[in-house]
């Protein structure tokens, strides 16, 4: 990839990581619609790593926006002091493990979905569907993240995990959850940053190590360069995304349910 190509990829990487529109779906879709001409290696080798480093990116924006919170949650695995900090701090770990899992188990096999732009159009418009029918469904959540119970708070982890699958956004499903458990959009949209951040990492320390040792000196640093930007974009999408939720209490995500539908929609018709 050229460095414009990878400053494309990280732009389109730190909106549609945090907004619910699927970050892996547009990661498929963005060098199909520019008319990239990515080699079958680069892609089976070199692509998924890239992609990572460029959520790595997003993961240092998210950690440095809620840097209280996690500043707050070491404090409180050292003291018994602040209840708040470590309540909600046990309700991240709870809700990151389905995805951790179900990442590791099913890696391999979800692969071979990344490169394929069908697949991802059809679920960007899933994607859009849960986010519609989700706002629609719910009743007005009014609590507070401390106020979920541990099932609630893997139910919302188990949702994340549709991420796996390209078109499904990770934020989207994770805000969906929360909303059926009676989380107001501005907690709602606060857990689904708060869970990203240690999947993010994760993944990315899993896969950085195989782009250091596959990819030349020059692919590094242009994908080390995306991810810079990635993070400085996703820094704003998030404050962006957090204001939103918190002065549109109704229907605060249909606009992402049409963008997805009408994306997925022309992706088919002109593919």
């Amino acid at each position: 990839m050229t460095l414009l190509q990878t400053l494309i990829l990280a732009i389109v990487q730190g909106i549609s990581e945090l907004f619910p529109i699927s970050s892996v779906a547009h990661a498929v879709l963005t060098p199909w619609a520019f008319h990239w001409d990515l080699t079958p290696e680069f892609l089976k080798v070199h692509f998924l790593p890239v992609v990572v480093l460029l959520h790595l990116g997003t993961a240092v924006a998210l950690l440095l926006f809620f840097r209280k919170d996690w500043i707050a949650y070491a404090k409180s695995l050292f003291g018994r002091h602040d209840a708040v900090a470590r309540r909600e701090f046990q309700l991240v770990v709870i809700g990151t493990v389905p995805a951790a899992l179900l990442g590791l188990i099913f890696e391999k096999a979800l692969k071979g979905m990344f490169a394929n732009v069908m697949f991802a159009a059809i679920f960007l418009i899933v994607n859009g569907v849960i986010l519609f029918v989700g706002e629609k469904a719910r009743s007005r959540g009014r609590k507070e993240l401390t106020e979920l119970t541990v099932p609630q708070a893997l139910g919302v982890g188990l949702a994340q995990s549709l991420a796996l699958i390209p078109g499904f956004s990770r934020s989207g499903a994770s805000m969906v959850a929360g909303f059926w458990a009676g989380l107001s959009h501005g907690a709602a949209a606060r857990f689904s940053m708060l869970l990203a951040t240690p999947i993010i990492v994760g993944a990315s320390v899993l896969e950085i190590p195989k782009l250091a040792r596959q990819a030349d000196a020059a692919t590094f640093q242009t994908a080390l360069i995306g991810g810079v930007v990635a993070g400085v974009v996703a820094y704003l999408s998030v404050w962006a995304l957090m204001a939103w939720f918190k002065r549109q209490e109704v229907n605060a995500m249909r606009p992402f349910a049409l963008y997805c539908w009408i994306v997925g929609a022309l992706v088919l018709f002109t593919h």
